[in-house]
């Protein structure tokens, strides 16, 4: 191989709690990197050292997207203008991913517009885990490295020796990702079927599959308010089930969701630092992200493949 640029890892404001464990992982200090507020809420990012002919990494997760968006974007801008070599952005929550397609007359597809702001400054690459939608990397025309958190769940589940796992889906959307689990765990998965009369309020559910006497684990890609999810436990209790426990990815808790989780029939919630948590709570296991981000930007600083951080490959 011929010589490799330097790396140089950069947090924005609100990822720091996780790039540092990134950064720790990877063997580097993050970068020196200010943000200025002024009076009017304006934001004004600087880098405090070089990164001409660096290949740079900004980590910065969308939530609440607004304002962390903004900062990402001027993040990639001022990196771009101080000559960096390569710009990778590292997003673990990527926001708006939930609008990624019209489902209602006159709706925007903010994730696409997303994409549209990312490529406009110049990002070379986007890193990111467990996108609400798969599709969301063909809104972008550069290379996104989509990680999965299959590769920090499975092995988890797996060392709670459940004696009759069973992986569910709280929504048809999300049958291919339990089907996934399902595979990696070598185990059969059932369908919860839900019927939304408004945007996170829903109407009815049912069962698809039988669930008496087994250990149930949901699973999804983010929990909002916990709604869904709650819902769905119960339901699975109620037709017999042994146990219910549920996954998630980004953990948004929205609302009333700390007490849905804290007063559901739900054993433990498993999720990602993908987003930090606002208040502890008993029945929420936090696995970390930093070890899987930190590979893959070995993996690409050495041009190495990434999908043999995936569980498929291992």
């Amino acid at each position: 191989m011929g010589s490799f640029n330097t790396v140089k890892i950069f947090s924005g404001s609100q990822s720091e709690y996780l790039a540092k464990d990134i950064a720790r992982y990877y063997g580097k200090e993050l970068g020196g990197y200010t943000l200025r507020k002024f009076s009017d809420g304006e934001l004004s990012p600087s880098f405090e050292e070089s990164v001409r002919g660096c290949d740079v990494f900004l980590i910065q997760s969308t939530f609440p997207p607004a304002d962390n968006l903004m900062e990402l974007l001027l993040m990639v801008d001022a990196a771009r203008r101080a000559s960096a070599h390569y710009v990778t952005v590292v997003i673990p929550y990527f926001g708006y991913a939930r609008q990624d397609r019209k489902d209602k007359p006159r709706v925007a597809i903010a994730a696409k517009v997303v994409a549209n702001l990312l490529t406009s400054v110049g990002v070379d690459r986007l890193m990111t885990v467990d996108l609400h939608a798969g599709q969301i990397q063909g809104f972008f025309d550069l290379p996104v490295d989509h990680l999965e958190g299959t590769s920090i769940f499975v092995p988890y589940i797996k060392s709670l020796n459940l004696k009759n796992l069973l992986i569910a889906s709280p929504d048809m959307g999300g049958a291919a990702r339990a089907r996934n689990f399902a595979k990696f765990l070598n185990v059969d998965m059932i369908l919860c079927d839900k019927h939304r009369k408004r945007a996170n309020e829903i109407a009815s559910m049912q069962v698809i599959g039988d669930v008496e006497g087994m250990d149930v684990v949901l699973v999804d890609d983010l929990i909002d308010t916990g709604g869904t999810l709650c819902k769905a436990a119960e339901l699975i209790i109620e037709k017999g089930a042994n146990s219910v426990r549920a996954i998630s990815t980004h953990a948004i808790m929205s609302g009333k969701a700390h007490e849905n989780i804290a007063n559901s029939v739900l054993e433990e919630l498993i999720i990602t630092d993908t987003i930090p948590l606002k208040q502890q709570n008993d029945k929420i296991r936090v696995l970390s992200v930093a070890e899987l981000f930190a590979k893959a930007i070995g993996r690409i600083r050495d041009h190495e493949s990434i999908s043999s951080l995936f569980i498929n490959y291992q």
